[in-house]
């Protein structure tokens, strides 16, 4: 295959994983202020979408991880090629799609890494992976950052309710917590862009360097930042029902304050680690502070049972893409017709899980609690308050 046709078919489908990224991950921002009905589900969405637009264009640390750390290139080095990459990207897209239908919040990033390593590892050898940095900036991030941004969010949660603690006849302020989401939320979506867009910035930063395009060592170029966040950004628009159902009710019933502390300590989480360039996963972090938050607020029930999917969910997804990818980079030795065999072999797939999802599909309310949306189902006229008993004798004379 003509070499500049296989480049270009890597970027589309990079770019296509970066839209599957979006619509996976919006409800790691949004799952808890729709579910707590601080925003509306389709306004939720698109503010997520315009924030992670503008959080792609801030930060480019964790593209330089994926292009130059984890996938070994260049001088003095292996050079991955173009077929693997797009084998990669074709186990992290189907295993995406494979946890989307199940409605499982599991790593996007994770799938990424794993397609990639997969690939690399039948077409060039295990000398091609760096483990040192897959060990310090992927796995060890995805053992410490759910954990710790749990405990914050566990914390927050407490001091949100103390600090508001009912008194008889007093307002205890909780309300305002539904206004404060709103700023919370949004500082997710725009964390998630600084994060998750620059994984698929550094795969095409990787390909453009395989091929000779580009310069070892070098970070993305503006096209390619421009392009990876509006993918995303189309992608988390189209809002992952699914997922957000699950996260926003089905891990705890999500309460304005402690849905304000689980966004905060999220945020937090994912700023600091796309300043140090580790490449996290989002999902794990939101998922991890959902659960914090619901350990902290007294007479909430966490569902340990779909916490225990979840968490199964993120043990498989890097060995699962990366047997997908390793299958995809072993038809792709074959030369061209590899190539075909993994488009025809993957659209199938892909076309297949589509319509498998189609049998029950998944509305945009589906992540509303029904107690935080009852007033908008029921309209509940005011009772005519009666006079008082001086006045109703003036009226009975």
């Amino acid at each position: 295959m003509d070499f500049t046709l296989i480049v270009v078919l890597v970027i589309a489908l990079a770019l296509i994983f970066d839209f599957t990224n979006g619509f996976h991950d919006t409800a790691n921002a949004m799952a808890t202020p729709i579910a707590t009905g601080a925003m509306r589900p389709k306004v939720a969405v698109a503010v997520a979408a315009v924030l992670n637009l503008v959080g792609a264009f801030l930060s480019t640390e964790v593209a330089r991880t994926v292009s130059g750390g984890i996938i070994r290139e260049g001088e003095g080095g292996i050079q991955i090629t173009p077929e693997l990459i797009f084998a990669g990207l074709i186990g992290a897209i189907v295993w995406n799609l494979i946890t989307w239908l199940r409605g499982l919040p599991s790593s996007s990033s994770h799938a990424l890494f794993g397609g990639l390593i997969g690939a690399a590892i039948i077409g060039v050898g295990f000398q091609s992976v760096d483990f040192g940095v897959v060990v310090s900036k992927v796995i060890l991030p995805a053992l410490m950052a759910p954990l710790i941004a749990g405990v914050v969010a566990f914390i927050a949660t407490k001091l949100a309710y103390a600090i508001t603690r009912r008194d008889i006849g007093k307002p205890d302020g909780r309300g305002g917590f539904r206004y404060a989401q709103i700023f919370s939320s949004s500082l997710v979506a725009l964390a998630h862009g600084t994060n998750d867009a620059q994984k698929t910035m550094g795969v095409i930063t990787l390909t453009l360097i395989a091929s000779g395009a580009q310069a070892v060592g070098t970070g993305p170029e503006f096209w390619v930042i421009a392009a990876c966040a509006l993918a995303i950004a189309v992608g988390t628009y189209t809002g992952g029902w699914r997922i957000i159902q699950t996260m926003g009710r089905g891990l705890t019933e999500v309460k304005p304050a402690q849905g304000f502390a689980a966004e905060t300590s999220t945020a937090a989480a994912i700023l600091a680690s796309s300043h140090l360039g580790f490449a996290l996963s989002t999902t794990q972090v939101a998922s991890g502070s959902v659960i914090g938050s619901g350990l902290g607020r007294r007479g909430a029930t966490v569902r340990w049972g779909t916490a225990g999917r979840i968490a199964l969910g993120w043990v498989l997804t890097l060995p699962a893409a990366g047997i997908m990818g390793a299958f995809a980079a072993g038809l792709a030795q074959l030369g061209t017709i590899g190539i075909v065999l993994d488009a025809v072999i993957g659209a199938i797939v892909i076309g297949g899980i589509y319509l498998w999802s189609r049998r029950e599909t998944v509305v945009h309310t589906a992540g509303i609690n029904e107690i935080d949306d009852a007033g908008r189902v029921v309209k509940i006229r005011k009772t005519p308050r009666k006079p008082p008993r001086q006045d109703r004798k003036k009226v009975a004379l």
